[in-house]
């Protein structure tokens, strides 16, 4: 099965307080883009010897019924 998508929005963050407010920032673009819907999203965690960070992929299809 092929999944096609138009678009990719990402959301990545490294600070503690950003990451936690990850979540807030993506509910807060899907409410702003209803006429995207999104087709699947992919979860990365990385880090280093100093720094985490946490990306959210959103891969979407342009217009509601797409």
């Amino acid at each position: 099965m092929t999944i096609k998508f138009t678009g990719v929005k990402v959301f990545s963050a490294t600070k503690a307080r950003e990451r936690e407010g990850l979540g807030d920032r993506l509910t807060e673009w899907m409410a702003d883009n209803p006429q995207y819907t999104i087709v699947d999203t992919v979860v990365t965690q990385s880090s280093d010897h100093e720094f985490h960070c946490l990306t959210i992929t959103v891969f979407y299809q342009n217009g509601v019924n797409a």
